[in-house]
């Protein structure tokens, strides 16, 4: 199996950490010096090695604010073009921006994220376990993190 890198937040202080994991290892946050576990994840990551959940999905392993900008500037352009009567001009932006689109996610990997915990797997292929988001899990997930907030308010 190849190096397999994850990216979660530290679940004491939420700050964010990388750690490549090739055979299990004692994890220290260098903020809160909270101590965590981490196993080495098996071939088809059944269980989130963070949080041992076992629910993840699968997304392109894409930064969002490039997509958007590329989105962003296409339509910037094209208004400006079709502005200027240059029609011609304005449908080869948005077109070439949607082709550019199209290349980009045939090139990206996949990334896959645990629910509970947000930890970002890298390193391995997805296999068919690793479905795309579901909302209906997402929010499960989300309303479990909202009440688990409002629990540390009252203990507070």
């Amino acid at each position: 199996m190849a190096l397999v890198k994850v990216i979660f937040a530290c679940p004491s202080c939420d700050q964010p950490a990388v750690t490549p994991i090739e055979q299990p290892v004692d994890w220290q946050c260098s903020d809160c010096d909270h101590r965590i576990h981490l196993n080495t994840p098996d071939a088809t990551l059944t269980s989130c090695v963070v949080c041992g959940n076992h629910e993840f999905y699968k997304k392109k392993d894409f930064p969002h604010w490039l997509g958007m900008t590329i989105l962003l500037v296409a339509l910037l352009l094209s208004t400006l073009t079709y502005y200027s009567y240059e029609k011609w001009w304005s449908w080869s932006f948005l077109l070439g921006s949607a082709f550019i689109d199209g290349v980009m996610y045939l090139m990206v990997g996949d990334v896959v994220v645990c629910y509970r915990c947000e930890a970002h797997y890298r390193g391995f292929s997805p296999t068919d376990a690793h479905r795309p988001f579901e909302i209906t899990i997402g929010e499960r997930y989300r309303q479990e993190r909202i009440r688990q907030e409002r629990m540390k308010g009252k203990t507070t």
